[in-house]
């Protein structure tokens, strides 16, 4: 449905976009993550033919968005995290003129304007003046927006942001639901909303692709970065020495306290050696009260990629 290829980018002589290549399939719902400045937002320009590329192709759903940029409008509905809207206007009557843009007749737009309106929760707020509408409301219109059209595909630039607790809730189960009809790209700083909607993610950072993958996958990195917690009553450093030895431990870091020796054990890709350490624990009669598998989260694996990103880039 999208496919980027070496696409590149150029602010003048600053390079936001650095040949980067990716695919989303239809119907998926992909996160598209990084921090600030990563070029995310310019990419998702590029996407939704707001603005040309340096070099490289994308196109969207066939069509191509240099060259075929009209083509793509009719099948992109296109969120922004800025979400410009016009103020003056009653929100009916913001999505009549952006159905009439679409080229819809009046029988579609009504029922276009019914159909996003009960979808994003507008119907309390139709005929009121868009300036008059909160953060999160405004951000609702913005979605309904992009949906009017019903596009084949979705692009959403933080499209949670200043909605409360409950709305985060429901868009995104709207999100998961609209999959079922849309393609979705998702861009968001919060790395839990990422894991809860998507399916796949791509990590973007220095304007380049820095990780990719099923959402499982990215797991299953980051239990091989696994951390074992245990706190053993007995010689401090009998137990640290025998911990040491257990095929496939990497380091430990021991500590007494209260008459409790807490642990911290790394041990090599993938290994679970919680069983090893109890048998230990059993054989020379130590106590044992924890053993705990601290699991690190998708935020710290963002976190490091995007750190030793900048790391490469301040050395160079």
């Amino acid at each position: 449905m999208i496919e980027v290829k070496n696409l590149t980018k150029y602010y003048g002589s600053f390079l936001a976009v650095d040949n980067i290549s990716f695919t989303v399939q239809k119907g998926e719902i992909v996160g598209f993550l990084g921090p600030n400045g990563a070029g995310k937002s310019t990419t998702l320009r590029i996407l939704t033919c707001y603005q040309p590329a340096t070099s490289g192709t994308a196109t969207v759903a066939g069509f191509d968005v240099f060259t075929q940029s009209i083509d793509v409008r009719r099948r992109i509905g296109y969120l922004p995290e800025s979400n410009p809207l016009y103020p003056e206007m009653r929100v009916n009557e913001y999505l009549t003129f952006r159905g009439k843009l679409h080229g819809m007749d009046r029988s579609q737009r009504e029922a276009a304007i019914r159909r996003v309106t009960e979808r994003c929760w507008l119907g309390d707020f139709i005929n009121r003046p868009i300036r008059q509408l909160s953060k999160g409301m405004k951000q609702r219109v913005g979605l309904a927006d992009a949906m009017l059209h019903d596009p084949e595909v979705l692009v959403l630039d933080e499209p949670t942001i200043g909605l409360d607790p409950n709305q985060i809730r429901e868009t995104r189960r709207l999100i998961t639901d609209l999959a079922k009809r849309h393609t979705i790209i998702l861009s968001s700083h919060i790395l839990s909303e990422v894991e809860v909607v998507c399916a796949r993610m791509i990590i973007i950072a220095g304007g380049m692709v820095r990780a990719s993958g099923q959402i499982s996958q990215l797991h299953d990195q980051i239990v091989g970065a696994s951390r074992l917690m245990a706190e053993i009553r007995g010689p401090l450093h009998e137990i640290e020495n025998a911990v040491r030895k257990i095929g496939g431990v990497r380091k430990v870091e021991a500590t007494a306290h209260q008459g409790w020796n807490r642990l911290r054990i790394e041990s090599g890709d993938g290994q679970d050696v919680r069983e090893e350490i109890a048998s230990l624990a059993m054989q020379n009669r130590w106590g044992l009260r924890e053993l705990r598998l601290e699991t690190g989260s998708l935020e710290e694996y963002f976190t490091r990629i995007t750190a030793e990103t900048a790391g490469r880039k301040a050395a160079g």
